[in-house]
């Protein structure tokens, strides 16, 4: 199979996902083959059209999608937000969210599941706060989509792409509504005990098709789907570099992606040095304008208000 990641990324050439950027040229990649730079009139019909059709919904800069976890053990905020201990879902739309994703089931590595009642009672204990917000949920389990969706959520957000509950892929079909896909190796418990690939850029984006084409044939539509590349679930340091340094590459899924790397442990990694969660924020932003140059719809992240104005000066400056 041949792989096309756009290249050149600026403001010249064809337009990307229907956004501001536009990419010059295109990296043709086949497994066990030296990749090969070349112009954009080498791209096939289809794959063209994929990589540069609108994403309804997603024009002009990112979306933000501020963090809400609703858990004692996520590894950033957990605690933060659990039993009534602070924070304010309008705060974050104060300080620019677009959306607000709340989960109440840690997904971190090393996290035990949590009962499906639990789940559904730390939800509950946020719904008041959450009228009148745009929000999405985090979760697995189909009870908890419904009870979300029920509740005014406008979109799932999965971090096992609709695999874990089997009852998931029916109810999205049936709801509706937008979905985040998100690729994982393995269960949250156990994910980065020696995740392995052959290639991880395009065992992710073949995995990701995949996906998408079993939404496609349950009757979710295209454009109520989101891709997300998975950072940090299941990944070691060389593959989440790997992705971050591929994302163009899944535009040509057709989709909007969706990238959270907020606090991860790839920002220790990639910064060569310990870094505590709490002083991750400046390799956040780094890895978030990343994104925003590499074209992602949605960025997943802790730190609102200073993401929103990274992204404003970036722009700014582009805008010069």
């Amino acid at each position: 199979m041949i792989y096309w990641r756009p290249v050149g990324l600026g403001d010249w050439g064809l337009p990307l996902a229907g956004g501001p950027l536009c990419f010059a040229g295109v990296e043709r990649l086949e497994r066990g083959v030296a990749p090969e730079r070349l112009p954009v009139e080498a791209l096939p019909e289809d794959v063209r059209e994929r990589l540069t059709a609108v994403r309804p919904g997603y024009g002009g800069r990112p979306l933000v999608m501020g963090i809400l976890n609703v858990t004692p053990d996520s590894f950033s905020d957990g605690g933060q937000y659990f039993e009534g201990g602070g924070g304010d879902p309008a705060a974050l739309v104060t300080a620019g969210a677009d959306i607000v994703d709340v989960g109440a089931e840690s997904t971190r590595p090393g996290a035990a599941a949590v009962a499906l009642e639990e789940e559904l009672r730390r939800l509950g204990s946020v719904l008041p706060a959450l009228a009148g917000v745009r929000w999405s949920v985090d979760t697995r389990k189909a009870a908890v989509m419904a009870a979300a969706l029920d509740a005014g959520a406008g979109m799932i957000n999965d971090v096992s792409a609709l695999t874990h509950d089997p009852a998931a892929m029916a109810l999205v079909a049936a709801r509706g509504c937008p979905v985040v896909l998100m690729h994982h190796q393995g269960e949250p418990a156990t994910m980065q005990v020696a995740p392995a690939y052959d290639d991880v850029l395009l065992e992710v984006f073949d995995w990701l098709a995949a996906r998408i084409d079993a939404c496609l044939a349950a009757g979710i539509g295209r454009e109520r789907i989101v891709a997300d590349v998975g950072i940090g679930f299941g990944k070691s340091l060389h593959h989440n570099r790997a992705l971050l340094r591929g994302l163009a590459l899944f535009h040509a899924l057709g989709v909007p992606l969706l990238l959270g790397a907020s606090r991860k442990r790839v920002i220790e990694g990639l910064a060569g040095r310990a870094v505590p969660v709490g002083a991750r924020l400046p390799g956040s932003l780094a890895v978030a304008l990343h994104g925003a140059a590499h074209g992602v719809q949605i960025l997943r992240v802790h730190d609102v208000a200073e993401t929103v104005q990274a992204l404003a000066v970036w722009r700014g400056i582009e805008a010069a």
